[in-house]
């Protein structure tokens, strides 16, 4: 959870590429895989970095993930907005 949070704040430091290679060190996927918080960090990141096919893909297992109604709308929206479509 720190170094998400970390990464998220150098993200926001430094721009989206910079959170995104923290994110991506293998102890840390591997650690936080069933976090739905670190699949939307992701997909959030992914976004503003332009890759809208990766953050697609992000924000969709960040929903696999979670039951919370209000967060699941909230993901469902920015879903929409990265694949040009209606939230679902």
């Amino acid at each position: 959870m720190i170094e998400l949070n970390r990464a998220v704040a150098v993200a926001m430091a430094r721009g989206p590429e910079a959170g995104l290679q923290l994110l991506a060190e293998p102890w840390l996927e591997a650690a936080l895989a069933g976090y739905h918080l670190f699949h939307a960090a992701v997909a959030d990141l992914q976004r503003r970095a332009g890759r809208l096919q990766a953050a697609e893909a992000a924000y969709r297992q960040a929903l696999e993930l979670t039951a919370n109604e209000a967060e699941r709308t909230f993901l469902r929206r920015r879903l929409g907005e990265v694949v040009g479509a209606e939230p679902l």
